[in-house]
């Protein structure tokens, strides 16, 4: 062998990222239960872990590296030093486009819906919109969700029934099982029940517009705030028949078809493309 194959200072350092695991950011809520801490092992200072967002750089919670290299680093910072962590992903801009999250609910959330992406872009600063998916991990013998309206509606019947309380007889309630797969696209009315262990995959976005809370109050005696007038404005009135899905894949094709670029570019599963 001649020197220059013997002097491994001439050689270039091929440098492969590792894996790593992360620590999520952990959320209350009044409605959040003890699951995720006493099963899933959630390490966290609050009254209950309603949610555990597992892997994302959202400002409002994201995760922190728990091992290798960049072990304490916040996974938001990581990516602005290794941006070819993200890939080629066309949305991706220094930051995951989706976010990981564990839902327990103990008690049902609230009524709701969340903005697309072009609403969002304008009235929210620029925010992404929120499409979801749901997984259900655990659920109770009698558990259910809330999925859109089961005839339609107007704008004035659904603000009626909200002031009134009746809006639950024109939701559409329907019974959950394990390993039961759901899509829900921006400006679908829904509202997980209590008893669900959910794994959610959503845009990276924390925008909710809460269109009923049951007139529900939190630890210091205060409703919680509704956005009725937001909910109206992006909310499908629509009748709708929602299915669930035994199947990943299936659930991931839907999501296709309607342009959900999280859940396809992002969780492809082999074999099912």
């Amino acid at each position: 062998m001649t020197s220059k194959n013997l002097n491994w200072k001439n050689r270039k350092t091929v440098y492969k990222p590792r894996p790593f695991l992360l620590q999520p950011a952990c959320k209350e809520a009044l409605w959040g239960g003890q699951k995720l801490k006493e099963h899933f092992g959630k390490q966290a200072d609050l009254d209950n872990v309603a949610e555990s967002w597992e892997c994302s750089t959202h400002p409002e919670g994201p995760s922190t590296v728990a091992t290798g290299e960049h072990k304490g680093m916040l996974l938001t910072e990581v990516l602005q030093k290794h941006p070819e962590y993200l890939g080629t992903h066309p949305r991706s801009k220094g930051e995951l486009p989706i976010l990981v999250k564990f839902i327990d609910a103990r008690q049902k959330l609230s009524v709701q819906v969340h903005p697309d992406d072009e609403y969002a872009k304008l009235y929210e600063r620029g925010q992404l919109g929120k499409t979801e998916m749901w997984y259900v991990l655990e659920a109770d013998k009698d558990a259910e969700l809330i999925y859109g309206f089961y005839s339609d509606m107007d704008s004035v019947a659904v603000r009626q029934s909200v002031k009134d309380g009746t809006i639950e007889r024109y939701l559409q309630k329907v019974k959950v099982r394990q390993d039961d797969v759901f899509y829900i696209p921006a400006g679908t009315v829904h509202g997980i029940g209590a008893g669900n262990l959910i794994a959610e995959v959503q845009e990276s976005s924390n925008l909710t517009y809460r269109l009923y809370d049951y007139d529900r109050t939190d630890k210091q005696g205060q409703k919680r705030e509704l956005h009725i007038e937001k909910a109206l404005a992006v909310a499908n009135l629509k009748g709708q028949q929602p299915r669930a899905s035994r199947c990943v894949c299936c659930a991931i094709h839907q999501a296709a078809r309607q342009n959900f670029y999280a859940a396809v570019n992002i969780f492809r599963l082999n074999g099912c493309f």
